[in-house]
């Protein structure tokens, strides 16, 4: 366990300092650190004179290095493009400053704000503030986008304004399963922090992705979201199933 920890350790570092001297070249200053994940390193940073964050897409040492080079620059390239449609639509994001895809880094504003899941509580509106969100879902899903990642931890709270971040799982695709995932997310993600206010939140939500889509839009996603969460219980009722055999 200890070999681990430390090779985990080593492999961070590397990743950090990788970080580090590409943000050196590009002529950024880093600020702070504000995430590291299996997919990326994200940094804020001071990028002339913008306050600024970096996302740079670490490399995965089980994948044929070339390969890995082509997905990681493919992804970085579909997050900036992502960003960019997503401001045309006019909803509050992050807004696209420099893109390196053979670096597989890019730059965007910083959005200096609270996550929303840990505001909820205390918001004046909340159930405008997830109308607007529902809106906001409408349209990106009715220009062919999904964020992959639709939950209160990637939606930013600035004085009174919701703003989306975070599209690195995002795609441009019109497939109903891939939008029922993002609202189910949002859902989901409403369940394990605020189970109590589930009923009001999500239904202003889906009032807003109607005045985006639609009703026949509303009720096709709403259908796909139960289809998904009887998946989800069938796999859980299986795997538990699986556990009392095993142990019996």
């Amino acid at each position: 366990m200890e070999e681990r920890g430390s090779g985990e350790e080593g492999a961070r570092a590397l990743t950090l300092s990788a970080a580090s001297r590409l943000l050196e070249d590009l002529g950024a200053e880093w600020i702070s650190l504000l995430g590291v994940g299996a997919e990326a390193v994200v940094v804020r940073c001071r990028w002339r004179s913008f306050d600024a964050v970096a996302k740079y897409r670490v490399p995965k040492p089980y994948r044929d290095e070339r390969l890995d080079s082509v997905l990681r620059r493919r992804r970085t390239v579909l997050e900036a493009k992502l960003l960019i449609e997503v401001k045309k639509l006019g909803i509050p994001a992050p807004t696209l400053l420099y893109v390196e895809p053979e670096l597989h880094i890019l730059l965007m504003d910083f959005i200096p704000g609270t996550r929303l899941r840990d505001v909820i509580v205390r918001l004046d509106k909340p159930e405008e503030v997830f109308r607007k969100l529902g809106f906001y879902t409408g349209l990106m899903h009715e220009r062919g986008i999904v964020h992959g990642d639709l939950t209160t931890s990637n939606v930013v709270m600035v004085n009174g304004d919701a703003y989306i971040i975070d599209f690195g799982l995002g795609a441009f695709t019109n497939e109903l399963e891939e939008q029922g995932v993002d609202v189910h997310l949002m859902l989901r993600s409403l369940e394990s922090t605020h189970p109590s206010l589930v009923p009001p939140l999500y239904s202003a939500f889906m009032d807003g992705y109607e005045e985006a889509r639609g009703a026949e839009a509303r009720r096709a996603v709403e259908e796909k979201v139960v289809e998904i969460r009887r998946r989800g219980r069938y796999v859980a009722e299986r795997r538990l199933k699986a556990r009392r055999s095993a142990s019996t």
